[in-house]
């Protein structure tokens, strides 16, 4: 859980950034979409066969223009 505390002397804007940019390392916002609905195992499995596809084709473009 991301906590930020306050220093004395300091802007809340400085501390929402500090916030912002510890929950982006955390992952807190990916785990959140992740569990914020039920995936069956097919599904999870297409998804993720998916995107290893999308990476590949990537991979293979950049192969390609060099």
């Amino acid at each position: 859980m991301a906590e930020v505390i306050l220093n004395e002397g300091e802007s809340l804007e400085s501390a929402l950034r500090r916030f912002k940019r510890k929950v982006q390392q955390e992952d807190i916002i990916k785990d959140v979409k992740k569990h914020s609905f039920y995936l069956k195992p097919g599904e999870k499995k297409r998804i993720k066969q998916a995107l290893a596809r999308k990476r590949l084709r990537k991979k293979m473009r950049s192969m390609q223009q060099t």
